[in-house]
């Protein structure tokens, strides 16, 4: 607790953290507003929250596949911190003053934590408040169901903190550490095309999506995935068109364990960069 309190102290006296930490929410919250949402144009009449976004158990996959976009929000606040914490010389204070550098590396994860388990409760708290008011069915089996999205949101959130915290202790500088985190998810893309091209000539076994699954950036995406073509007016528009949607859109505890695993990775590739390197 001691340790979350010092970092919590440092958030609350940054003000590009008070700043950002106030537009996620303020963004999370305007989903609220977008139930508001008319338009009458003549014969056209348009309500958004009739379209269905809003039903149990529907919205839990919607918000926090939406939501969970918002992620770079607290991601430039990790890769900030850490960064302050190198050009401002806080972090070899605070070894001089008896910190361990387990004890600082933990100060951090706890941080992380806290900002995925406060999103995941905001998150629920906005869905319920949304679908209680317009959801179309209200019984406690149905407004209950597919909770499992919640817990696939709160592991991306905290795989793709930690892999900014492993990045930003590993690049120290702020502004390089976000780019190499978009040049990372260029590279997964790149890769995964290579070996859509060429894997299946030389493993004729193993397919590029079996492989490319691994890979972190893609395996936190692929904890929930896109909701916008369950909707029963997409799919009506599909049939109409002749095309039919088999996605399989329910949240992978495989995938889970692959976010889980890379979480730990980073966390400990962190804590031996912090151990390695001379502060």
């Amino acid at each position: 607790m001691r340790l979350l309190q010092i970092e919590l102290y440092k958030l609350w006296h940054s003000r590009i953290s008070k700043v950002l930490i106030f537009g996620y929410f303020l963004l999370i919250f305007s989903i609220a507003i977008l139930s508001t949402i008319k338009v009458e144009l003549g014969p056209i009449n348009f309500h958004l929250a009739e379209q269905g976004i809003f039903n149990f158990p529907y919205i839990w996959h919607f918000n926090t596949f939406v939501i969970a976009l918002l992620k770079v929000f607290f991601a430039i606040i990790i890769v900030a911190m850490i960064g302050n914490e190198y050009s401002n010389k806080t972090l070899k204070q605070n070894l001089i003053d008896g910190l361990s550098k387990a004890e600082f590396l933990r100060t951090k994860v706890y941080a992380i934590l806290a900002f995925v388990v406060i999103s995941t409760l905001f998150v629920f708290i906005i869905s319920l408040i949304l679908g209680g008011i317009y959801s179309d069915y209200n019984e406690l089996q149905i407004i209950f169901m597919d909770l499992e999205y919640l817990l696939a949101y709160a592991v991306k959130l905290f795989g793709f903190f930690t892999f900014c915290l492993f990045l930003s202790i590993l690049i120290k500088r702020s502004a390089f550490a976000l780019g190499f985190l978009a040049l990372w998810q260029v590279t997964e893309g790149i890769v995964f095309g290579l070996m859509k091209w060429k894997l299946s000539d030389l493993i004729p076994q193993i397919s590029a999506e079996q492989v490319f699954q691994f890979f972190p950036l893609n395996a936190m995406g692929n904890l929930i995935k896109e909701p916008f073509t369950r909707l029963s007016a997409i799919q009506n528009i599909a049939d109409q068109m002749g095309e039919a949607f088999t996605k399989d859109y329910s949240v992978s505890f495989f995938n889970i364990a692959i976010v889980i695993v890379w979480s730990a990775l980073f966390i400990r590739g962190s804590y031996f960069l912090l151990k390695r390197r001379d502060l």
